[in-house]
């Protein structure tokens, strides 16, 4: 069983890189326990060591983090976003402290292939996030008892990345790149027609009213509706930036919340809670997922949701000239609640749709993310991942892009896994994902093989 020290080490210096970039201490290091618990989430014994870091912690606190931290295990974290929007000098450095707890979440417990995956991944997210260099794979070591436990990094993921800090922040986005941006990811044609036009609509309102003409007032807050891992974070992200671009808001950060984080145990609390995640967002975005799960009932516990409804409709209206909201969720609950209340539907006028991915998309979203983490996909594995689709079934839990990115974070693992007997690997046996990768055929094999 490993010690929290690395991860310990790594908070350390991530907290040395928030105090000098101005974050709060609390923001930093909520966000950083709740990376680490999200990816060592799988790892036997991982909430014990994970709770050592923590004073005071216990093992619920660390899957209520892990549920937290899921959204970062492929996108960058609200801190750093914030400290992206906001064009500090910090934000690589701060890119490679989130990289190097990514990598100390790996000690966490009996390291498997999973954790292997999801860290190197979201080390990657958080780099490229950033504009720091892309996350360099590095050597993997198995631990002592190789037939119960799976590999662990052996260097840490930014100390491989060799990111280093910028040394002058970056020149402020034009709404040009970031629709460019917006039209090179993959489908999404929809989508993009619609940001598209939404962008045109306010552009034209911003110069009509700086002209002195009278211009009706339109609503800046959206509607995203589809299925899980289409896109909807990536695409809110582009919107803050772009509304900031237009001079709509001041800052452009994007806070991505669910209920958990808008609801409290108590009547009262609730309101207080959600006041203070729209002021966290003020500037900004506030993209709320599975808003719908808000006003799900009509009793019980869903009486929370309605008074965290009720203080974001008051906080819309008090915040309207710096503030956009984004909420998601599947299409039909989403219309179930925006009727929820008169104050949303006044509020929310555009909904814009996202489509489920194709086979090709998806391919191509596969190789992405492959190659932002310093991978290569063979076309083998293509192949294979082609068939994995097939054989997949298409329902409303598909989790689009989200599944293809637990399909490499696996394929990391079992990348790694594979090369644990391999003392000197080339740099192309370091990069290369062959088709066997995707399946736990050679474990499985393997696994026969020894109970023979």
């Amino acid at each position: 069983m490993s010690t929290a020290g690395g991860l310990q080490d790594a908070l350390s210096g991530l907290l040395t890189v928030a105090a000098r970039a101005g974050v709060a201490e609390d923001a930093a290091r909520g966000e950083a326990l709740s990376l680490a618990a999200a990816l060592a989430e799988s790892a036997p014994g991982a909430p014990a060591d994970w709770a050592k870091a923590v004073p005071g912690g216990t093992t619920q606190d660390f899957f209520d983090a892990a549920v937290r931290g899921r959204r970062w295990r492929g996108a960058p974290t609200a801190v750093l976003t914030e400290l992206i929007a906001s064009g500090s000098t910090e934000k690589a450095a701060y890119a490679e402290a989130l990289a190097e707890i990514a990598s100390a979440a790996c000690t966490l417990g009996e390291p498997t292939m999973r954790v292997v995956g999801n860290a190197s991944v979201a080390a990657a997210a958080q780099l490229q996030a950033a504009g720091a260099r892309q996350l360099q794979v590095g050597a993997i070591t198995p631990p002592a008892d190789a037939s119960h436990a799976e590999p662990a990094p052996a260097t840490s993921a930014a100390a491989a990345a060799s990111a280093q800090a910028v040394e002058a922040a970056e020149p402020a986005k034009t709404v040009e790149e970031l629709l460019a941006e917006l039209d090179e990811l993959t489908g999404l044609a929809r989508v993009k027609r619609e940001v598209h036009r939404q962008v045109a609509v306010l552009r034209v309102e911003k110069l009509r009213t700086e002209a002195g003409l009278k211009s009706p007032t339109i609503t800046r807050h959206l509607v995203f509706v589809g299925n899980p891992g289409t896109g909807k974070t990536t695409v809110a992200r582009l919107v803050s930036g772009i509304y900031k671009a237009l001079g709509l808001l001041s800052k452009g950060q994007l806070v991505e919340v669910d209920r958990s984080e808008l609801v409290a145990g108590y009547l009262g609390q609730t309101a207080t809670k959600t006041a203070e995640v729209v002021a966290s967002a003020a500037g900004g975005v506030l993209f709320i997922d599975e808003a719908y799960s808000l006003t799900a009932g009509d009793t019980g516990a869903d009486q929370y949701g309605r008074e965290a409804v009720d203080t974001l409709v008051k906080e819309m209206e008090d915040r309207r000239d710096d503030l956009v909201v984004i909420v998601a969720g599947y299409p039909e609950p989403m219309e179930a609640f925006i009727a929820a209340n008169p104050g949303l539907a006044s509020r929310f006028r555009t909904t814009i749709e996202f489509e489920n991915y194709t086979d090709d998309e998806l391919t191509d979203i596969l190789t992405g993310l492959a190659e932002a983490s310093d991978y290569e996909l063979v076309p083998e594995s293509l192949a294979k991942f082609r068939e994995i689709l097939v054989a997949t079934p298409r329902d409303n839990s598909f989790g689009n892009g989200r599944f293809a990115r637990n399909v490499l974070e696996a394929a990391i693992g079992r990348h790694a896994w594979r090369l644990r007997d391999v003392t000197a690997p080339t740099t192309d046996q370091l990069r290369q994902i062959l088709a066997e990768d995707l399946t736990d055929e050679q474990i499985e094999d393997e696994d026969q093989g020894d109970q023979a």
